[in-house]
């Protein structure tokens, strides 16, 4: 006869793609999302939360065409065997709200939504399956204001994070410009014709290959350093001159007198060498208006750029913050207008002393479509969304973020196993005067064991009273800060023992007082 087998344990494993967030990464992301609804608050935005699960077919990106939809999202079905999908985004769930919603809501409707949202895609480094998002969208404005207003929201709520002028920029473009190129160089539909697709990804790509990266994307295609080949979108030469026109020349007109020729530029080193200039967008929306003006969408993208940066302008939001840039693509089945992205511009070195660049923290832009999927009927929005993690991340290398810190909390020894009811009732003298402490609830036979729990826990200092403490009318307060310090700096074990560093004795009846002005020192 077997033995029975014992029962399998599972193995304490994170999925892939996904993370524990540990309290000080908490905190910091706390703080920064406070910050960040302080603003959105300020431009008279609502909160809105929506679920975390959403039919799949209200999502609308990704619309299950197999018996399981799992491109891109994840998904499941209920009991009545409909399929739902953890939210990829915080704007499709919106748009199933307002269509429920809209007879009934102020229009327009101004929403402001922070949340986790999953993405069933390949994890990278840095790359997870589930971060964390914070929208802010104006719902039924057909005007350019609003889009403006997204834009002077971004430069805001970066400021208020703490990244001054200069280490970013909120990059601007039109939608309707792309179509006007697209247009312009006699390509079809933009949703569904391969060049174009293939075309406007090479124009996403210009700050990492360049210009010259780009024109071989626009042409057979590229072989990058592993030995990698992409194909291109196959242009003819005279169509690649015209997109290179848009990405180059345009771009350098604005640049208010300061570049001779656009004509010379060859490469990415003119480039370069003139991105610190004084820069106009007016100027180049006048040298795009040149190439596309006599487009449909080239006409209408040019009216509103013209609009939003004099908007933008008037408001004292200049060039150096909100800046026209020809390579902004987004997403081409949903974006209908104006897009912009909120790019961070300053640089840092990794472990291994090579340079870093952030780029894109956020982005959004008019979607007048969206809702549309569900009513027939065209309702005008515009949005924008910080990734917040990837924003996190950026700061804590600028270091120069330094959000409210969280000290752990006052640990109450126990000398006295007989004597909880003192300690618990020490504890709470310390709570009831807004100060966090805890009583220590482990084994209390070996004192280091609750010195080691309370440097673990980054307490302040820790309340010590034995017998003879208790007969005195004392209690003696061990400074945590103090006394790493100190032993740091002696060396000796005599000394230390001799020196008692950072442990005071006081009376009991100033125990709140005193451990207050423990902890205001190290405040200050």
């Amino acid at each position: 006869m077997s033995k029975p087998t014992k029962d399998a344990r599972p193995s304490p494993r994170l999925p892939r793609g996904l993370r524990d967030i540990e309290a000080t990464e908490l905190r910091q992301q706390q703080d920064m999302l406070a910050k960040i609804r302080s603003v959105y608050e300020l431009y008279g935005f609502e909160p809105l939360e929506t679920p975390a699960f959403e039919y799949t077919d209200a999502l609308g990106k990704f619309l299950p065409d197999q018996d399981r939809p799992n491109e891109g999202v994840f998904s499941l079905q209920d009991e009545d065997e409909q399929w739902m999908s953890l939210r990829y985004d915080l704007t499709a769930p919106l748009a199933r709200y307002v269509a429920q919603n809209y007879q009934d809501m102020p229009k327009p409707f101004r929403r402001y939504a922070v949340g986790p949202v999953w993405r069933n895609e390949k994890p990278g480094p840095g790359r997870f399956r589930q971060f964390m998002q914070f929208d802010a969208d104006t719902v039924g404005a057909e005007s350019v204001a609003a889009d403006a207003e997204m834009c002077m929201l971004a430069a805001d709520t970066l400021e208020a994070l703490g990244i001054k002028r200069g280490d970013y920029v909120i990059k601007v473009n039109n939608r309707k410009a792309l179509d006007g190129l697209r247009e312009r160089i006699g390509i079809g539909d933009a949703r569904f014709d391969r060049q174009w697709l293939i075309a406007m990804r090479a124009l996403d790509k210009l700050d990492k290959l360049g210009i010259d990266g780009v024109k071989e994307l626009l042409g057979k295609g590229r072989r990058d350093l592993s030995g990698d080949f992409t194909r291109g979108a196959e242009l003819p030469s005279e169509k690649i001159n015209i997109v290179s026109d848009y990405l180059v020349s345009t771009y350098l007109q604005g640049y208010e007198g300061n570049v001779e020729s656009p004509d010379l530029v060859k490469g990415d080193e003119e480039l370069s060498s003139i991105s610190n200039l004084p820069f106009s967008n007016q100027n180049t929306i006048t040298a795009l208006e040149a190439l596309i003006g006599d487009t449909n969408s080239g006409r209408e993208a040019i009216s509103e750029l013209r609009t939003l940066f004099g908007l933008t302008r008037a408001s004292e939001y200049g060039s150096r913050r909100i800046k026209f840039d020809r390579s902004v693509v987004r997403g081409l089945e949903y974006y209908t207008g104006p897009v912009f992205e909120a790019e961070l511009t300053f640089e840092v070195k990794d472990e291994k002393g090579n340079p870093v660049r952030f780029g894109s923290v956020g982005g959004g832009g008019r979607y007048d479509d969206l809702v549309a999927r569900f009513t027939g009927q065209k309702v005008p929005a515009t949005g924008f969304s910080i990734g917040v993690s990837r924003l996190q991340a950026a700061l804590n290398a600028l270091n120069k973020y330094k959000p409210a810190t969280s000290d752990g909390p006052v640990i109450v020894t126990v000398m006295e196993k007989e004597r909880i009811a003192d300690y618990q009732k020490m504890v709470q003298a310390l709570r009831e005067a807004g100060i966090r402490a805890e009583l220590y609830l482990g084994n209390p036979k070996k004192f280091g064991k609750q010195l080691e729990y309370a440097d673990k826990r980054g307490a302040p200092c820790v309340v010590i009273q034995g017998s003879d403490e208790l007969a005195a009318g004392k209690v003696t307060l061990k400074d945590l800060v103090e006394g790493a310090k100190a032993a740091a700096a002696i060396k000796d074990n005599a000394a230390w023992k001799e020196q008692r560093p950072a442990q005071v004795t006081v009376d009991a009846k100033d125990l709140v007082a005193e451990v207050r002005k423990i902890i205001a020192r190290h405040a200050s």
